[in-house]
């Protein structure tokens, strides 16, 4: 999803939004450190994975960031996830149940309030 994330994150600069992207690159061991520093920048988290929402590393890094910098967050962190679903072989439907651009721009707009 670092592509993804990159790819609206130009979308973002050309509307005058600074998102700051982060590849955490392995999950085990998590880099918490990386995480708060960039709260601790940006005020926000927007966190982007291919898997359905439920019990996602997305839900574990929003519990995570609520004891370790629930202070700096201005805004709610927001989960752009997968669709709820089995995943569908065909490419045409692999497209609809992995987030796109365009969600995660609308999930950064919300957490900047526009």
């Amino acid at each position: 999803m670092v592509g993804v994330a990159l790819e609206a994150a130009k979308q973002l600069e050309a509307e005058g939004i600074d998102a700051e992207v982060i590849n955490l690159r392995s999950l085990r061991p998590l880099d918490v450190d990386a995480i708060v520093t960039s709260v601790k920048k940006t005020n926000r988290i927007v966190s982007v994975e291919e898997v359905c929402p439920l019990a996602c590393m997305g839900s574990e890094i929003a519990a995570i960031m609520m004891e370790n910098a629930f202070d700096w967050l201005d805004a709610p962190v927001v989960r752009v996830c997968g669709a709820d679903v089995p995943m569908p072989y065909a490419a045409n439907l692999e497209k609809l149940a992995i987030p796109q651009p365009d969600s995660v721009v609308q999930a950064a707009k919300s957490v900047c309030y526009r």
